[in-house]
């Protein structure tokens, strides 16, 4: 996708944005001209490195960094005044933020982890990051969107066979969550100008949720490079998808979707 004058001066919040996924999309948007904040859960050198690399791009004018627990009430409202002292507005915020199944096993992709065996602690730390996260980001930036009668939120998930793939609890299921909450807040915001979609791989990434390996690649015998979202996060940042609320869309697929939608006038909520 070329880049759309929309992006320019956009302002969007990126939990996560510090490394895999979060941290590609983060560059994309960046190169496109938005205005960004992104998040990290703790200060480290991927944090370090893509606050460098992206204040290399926008200047420090339209980008700033914080380290916040995105299950934290409190500090994601701070988040939430400090991106509007900084950008006058919240445009965009893109629930990236995950914690993944190598806080259960290091080797739960090749030796499935057993749920009952995980410590509650552990779980936990999953479900506040996963689930709790995104609900108050959300909760944190939905009113001033509504105030602005625009907004887009963006909830990161995982392909469907993830959600219920043996040995995958509960980073599976927890996708499974944010997919159907995804669905009724779109529901609940009908008609206030913000529209919430889904947006995901469409298989294994090259991140961090894997463990390292020669052999690193996805249960499709697959590995898809963490770049798979940036097409579909610029359009979905962007005016194109405005009005486009509920949909379900997979950055492996989006070549082929776009060229559906243009040629036949396909709504790209299918996906």
């Amino acid at each position: 996708m070329k880049s759309d004058k929309s992006l320019k001066g956009r302002s969007v919040i990126i939990t996560g944005g510090n490394r895999g996924l979060g941290r590609e999309m983060a560059i994309c948007l960046a190169k496109a001209g938005a205005k960004l904040c992104i998040t990290a859960s703790k200060e480290g050198k991927a944090y370090q490195q893509t606050s460098k690399e992206l204040i290399g791009i926008l200047g420090k004018d339209n980008f700033f960094s914080r380290t916040v627990d995105v299950s934290d009430a409190e500090g994601m409202a701070r988040l939430t005044e400090d991106c509007i002292k900084k950008f006058s507005k919240i445009d965009v915020l893109v629930n990236n933020a995950g914690r993944g199944m190598r806080l259960i096993s290091e080797t739960f992709n090749t030796v499935p982890s057993k749920f009952w065996e995980a410590e509650k602690k552990t779980w936990s730390t999953i479900i506040d990051t996963n689930i709790i996260g995104p609900f108050v980001a959300a909760k944190s930036v939905v009113p001033h969107m509504i105030n602005n009668k625009f907004g887009k939120i963006i909830n990161i998930s995982t392909s469907s066979q993830t959600m219920i793939r043996k040995g995958y609890s509960p980073y599976g299921p927890s996708k499974a969550f944010i997919e159907a909450t995804s669905r009724t807040w779109a529901y609940d915001l009908e008609g206030t100008g913000v529209d919430v979609n889904v947006l995901l791989p469409g298989g294994a990434a090259d991140t961090d949720l894997l463990p390292p390996s020669k052999n690193k690649k996805g249960a499709d015998g697959n590995l898809l490079p963490p770049t798979i979202m940036n097409e579909a996060i610029l359009w979905l940042v962007s005016d194109k998808s405005n009005g486009v609320t509920a949909g379900r869309f997979i950055g492996r697929y989006w070549n082929d979707l776009k060229k559906r939608v243009d040629n036949k006038g396909l709504n790209p909520q299918i996906m």
